[in-house]
């Protein structure tokens, strides 16, 4: 699990606004996944434009309309808005497996000065570890849509667990694990140019 979010609530963004605050629920959620700092605020001019950007980016990887499992991917809002009531609106909108901080919880201020996220909005892409693999992948989103994940899968060197049960990872030594991510690596690809071969009206 991430250091970074060691004895810090973190919120599910669903109905429930379920709380995540033990060892146990911090690390199922946060392990042996891609994690992306979003640091926006409702009322930024240009959060406003990349937010619906990164909410497709996300729900493309991560929603089974469109792959047949979710990406190893997290993504946690730390908001800059002036108020609650503006995070909450904000968060209305945007995916309910976005996890985010209490808005009173100063480690938020900690979070911006610690990855400089002074002009939003920012994403920081960080691997399960802790370490930066970008500081700042907007503009990376922007133009290369879902396929800048592969550069972070294999960045953030992720075991594929696929093979796994949830309970029993935790017994496993992670370098006793092959790592097969060549066969999760074109699985996106693999969807969409046999979606597209349908709907040329291939496949017979």
């Amino acid at each position: 699990m991430a250091a970074l979010f060691t004895d810090k609530l973190l919120i599910v963004n669903n109905k429930d606004r379920d709380k995540l605050e033990h060892e146990r629920e911090l690390t199922r959620v946060l392990e042996n996944k891609v994690m992306l700092l979003y640091f926006g605020t409702d009322t930024c001019p240009q959060c406003q434009e990349f937010a619906p950007i990164l909410k497709d980016f996300f729900v493309r990887l991560t929603d089974e309309f469109y792959v047949e499992r979710a990406s190893q991917l997290v993504l946690i809002y730390v908001s800059l808005d002036e108020t609650e009531e503006k995070q909450d609106k904000f968060l209305k909108t945007m995916p309910k497996r976005w996890l985010f901080l209490p808005f009173q919880d100063e480690f938020r201020r900690e979070l911006k000065l610690r990855f400089s996220a002074k002009n939003p909005p920012v994403v920081v892409v960080l691997k399960p570890s802790g370490e930066v693999i970008t500081t700042n992948a907007v503009e990376e989103i922007k133009q290369m849509g879902i396929a800048c994940f592969k550069n972070w899968q294999e960045a953030a060197e992720l075991v594929e667990r696929s093979f796994l049960l949830a309970e029993d990872f935790d017994n496993v030594a992670l370098r006793s694990i092959t790592d097969p991510l060549r066969q999760f690596k074109y699985k996106l690809v693999i969807f969409y140019s046999d979606r597209d071969h349908r709907g040329r009206g291939g496949g017979g």
